[in-house]
């Protein structure tokens, strides 16, 4: 089975906007992170395991907000006792054998979210176009969710210079998310790579 793109009838490379005249490091850049697999881990009230112990990739669990991560995989805190795990690496055999089905359930969501990542000096602003959050507030490794013109998303800052962050959404708003995004970044200029 062929996995398809959630953006593939909308993301275009290409330069879009306010592009002329400027530096192409002056613009922000866009792209859609495919190809990737999602795992969410939920620890069941029941549970007597304690997460801390568990690494899955050489990572632990973090805790409120935060993310763990190496160069292969991100575990994001989705809420207590709730985690997504993003990975380059197939790592579903290994969270099923650390994760005991009585304590934890362990879930392949890979093809029901869309990620696209931002990149560059505005991407700050064009958070703020859309979304309530104070992004100022979140710092490298940190982790939020909140909402996007009315779309549920979760915001990863990457970058320390919270200049590169990764966007998820539904799968099924990913095109509704990508316009509104891209929208918010024609005053800047943006190029989809």
């Amino acid at each position: 089975m062929t996995s398809i793109s959630s953006l593939n009838k909308v993301h275009h490379l290409g330069q879009y906007g306010n592009f002329e005249n400027k530096d192409e490091n002056q613009l922000i850049k866009i792209k859609e992170i495919k190809n990737i697999f999602i795992y969410q881990v939920v620890k069941f009230k029941n549970s007597k395991k304690n997460n801390t112990e568990i690494m899955v990739d050489n990572l632990n669990f973090p805790e409120v907000l935060k993310v763990n991560s190496n160069d292969q995989t991100r575990i994001l805190w989705m809420g207590p006792e709730n985690w997504l795990v993003i990975s380059s690496n197939h790592l579903l055999n290994e969270l099923n054998e650390k994760f005991s089905t009585t304590e934890f359930a362990v879930t392949d969501i890979s093809h029901s979210r869309s990620i696209i990542e931002l990149q560059g000096s505005d991407v700050l602003e064009v958070i703020k176009k859309g979304s309530p959050f104070d992004i100022e507030s979140l710092t490298k490794n940190n982790c939020t969710s909140t909402v996007y013109n009315g779309i549920t998303i979760t915001i990863d800052n990457i970058e320390d210079s919270k200049n590169q962050i990764r966007i998820i959404s539904l799968r099924s708003f990913g095109e509704s998310l990508y316009h509104s995004v891209t929208d918010a970044c024609l005053e800047y200029g943006y190029k989809a790579i």
